[in-house]
């Protein structure tokens, strides 16, 4: 083999070192959506590729594996923004959460933790903990002062249709609810 002179070796170790980045940068990849972590060793953001056309943004937290901001195709569901934050832990309360509800862009999914003491199975809440609009039950929500079962589904519903709610106020998007009952669930009701 003949000898390589110093610039010929230094263009193969070039060669090789943008090989290895091209690798690098490539074996990371997840059908064509690669994560950017942020600083602090935080919540991260999977950001998308060119075909991510019509993608959403959402933030999921709670009992998963990776809490943090997720981009996703449209038409994705919880269930799979779940999967993506790396699946539930194991004290996650799942059957809280509707798993096949489409995400909407800009929402919020909270996985909860199941209660301790049979709180959760029992259906009820602690007294004086206010009831978590985008994971509460209609059985939950009717126990609500004012809230009778028609107006409960209504909001489960609406949460639905919508990917959850944004904010409590967005309660008065709801039929059935004005602006008075609002007032009087405010303290009743978080995200």
């Amino acid at each position: 083999m003949p000898e390589l002179t110093p610039r010929q070796l230094l263009l193969c170790g070039l060669a090789l070192l943008g090989l290895a980045v091209f690798a690098i940068v490539y074996a990371g990849r997840d059908d064509g959506v690669a994560a950017a972590p942020r600083g602090g060793g935080g919540p991260s953001l999977e950001v998308g590729g060119p075909d991510d056309a019509g993608g959403l943004v959402v933030h999921v937290a709670g009992a998963v594996r990776r809490p943090g901001v997720y981009r996703l195709r449209g038409g994705s569901r919880v269930g799979d923004a779940v999967e993506r934050a790396g699946g539930a832990r194991r004290r996650a309360d799942l059957g809280a959460v509707n798993l096949a509800a489409e995400l909407q862009d800009g929402r919020q999914v909270l996985v909860p933790l199941r209660a301790r003491g049979g709180v959760a199975a029992a259906g009820g809440t602690p007294p004086g903990v206010p009831l978590d609009l985008n994971t509460a039950t209609v059985e939950q929500l009717d126990e609500l002062d004012g809230i009778g079962p028609a107006t409960a589904q209504q909001i489960v519903a609406y949460r639905e249709a919508h990917g959850g709610f944004g904010s409590v106020e967005e309660l008065d998007q709801v039929p059935g609810i004005g602006e008075t009952r609002l007032a009087a669930l405010r303290e009743k009701v978080r995200l």
